[in-house]
C-alpha cells in the first residue's frame, strides 16, 4: 500500500532540509543552554507534537489553504517573530533574576514553548506542502504515504535537533552551580531569540 523505495531520496532530502540552522534548531540551542537536558527533551517533544499537526493538516489537504493563501503563511511568520521576542524578554528577565538564584522555570513550559515555536515556524508546512507530494511514488494510498512520509520526518527533526538540545545542555550542567556562567548562558539563549526573530522579519519584509 506504501512505495518504500523512495525513502533514501526522501531521508537524504530531509538532512539537507534539517543541516542548515534554523528557528526549531536555534530553538533547541538556547534551550538547552538555559535549561538543561531535560528541558532540551521537553522542548524537542514539543516541537514533535507542532510538526505532527502540520503533517495532519497536509494529509487532511489543509495544507492547499496555506498554497492559496500566501498571507496566512505570512501572519503567521509574524505571530512567531513576536513570540520569539516574547522568549527573549522572558529569557532577559530569566538572567536577571538568576544572581538572585530564581531563574528556574516551570517544568511544563518547555514543552509548550516548543510547540509554539514549531507552530508559527511556517518553513515547516512549506516542506510538507513542497516535498512531500514528490514522494508519492507508486502508494495505492497516498494518504497513508504522506502519512508515513510525515513520521518519518517528524522523528528525524526529534532525534537530530533532540541531540543539538542536549549537547548544550551538558554546558548548562557543568555551569549551573556558578551564577555568573548562568546569567551569561541566558543572556546567549536571549541573542539567539533576538536574531531570529530578526531574520524573520528581514524575510518578510524582502519578500
Amino acid at each position: 500500500m506504501v512505495d518504500l523505495t523512495v525513502l533514501p531520496g526522501y531521508v537524504a532530502v530531509i538532512l539537507l532540509f534539517l543541516g542548515p540552522p534554523g528557528p526549531d534548531m536555534a530553538y533547541m540551542l538556547a534551550v538547552g543552554l538555559e535549561g538543561g537536558r531535560r528541558s532540551a527533551v521537553k522542548a524537542i517533544l514539543g516541537i514533535g507534537t507542532g510538526m505532527s499537526v502540520y503533517a495532519a493538516a497536509v494529509v487532511a489537504g489543509l495544507g492547499e489553504v496555506a498554497r492559496s493563501y500566501p498571507l496566512v503563511l505570512d501572519t503567521i511568520r509574524i505571530l512567531g517573530a513576536a513570540y520569539l521576542l516574547w522568549l527573549a524578554y522572558v529569557t532577559m528577565r530569566h538572567a536577571r533574576r538568576a544572581i538572585s538564584g530564581h531563574s528556574d522555570v516551570p517544568a511544563g513550559r518547555w514543552y509548550l514553548r516548543g510547540v509554539l515555536v514549531s507552530i508559527t515556524n511556517p518553513k515547516i508546512i512549506l516542506f510538507f506542502l513542497a516535498v512531500l507530494p514528490q514522494f508519492i511514488g507508486s502508494a495505492d494510498n497516498p494518504a497513508l504515504q504522506l502519512t508515513m512520509l510525515g513520521a518519518i520526518n517528524v522523528l528525524m527533526e526529534v532525534i537530530l535537533y533532540g541531540c543539538v538540545g542536549v549537547l548544550a545542555g551538558f554546558f548548562h550542567a557543568r555551569l549551573v552551580d556558578s551564577t555568573k556562567a548562568t546569567t551569561v548562558l541566558n543572556y546567549i539563549a536571549c541573542t539567539v531569540y533576538v536574531v531570529l526573530a530578526g531574520t524573520i522579519f528581514g524575510e518578510i519584509l524582502l519578500a
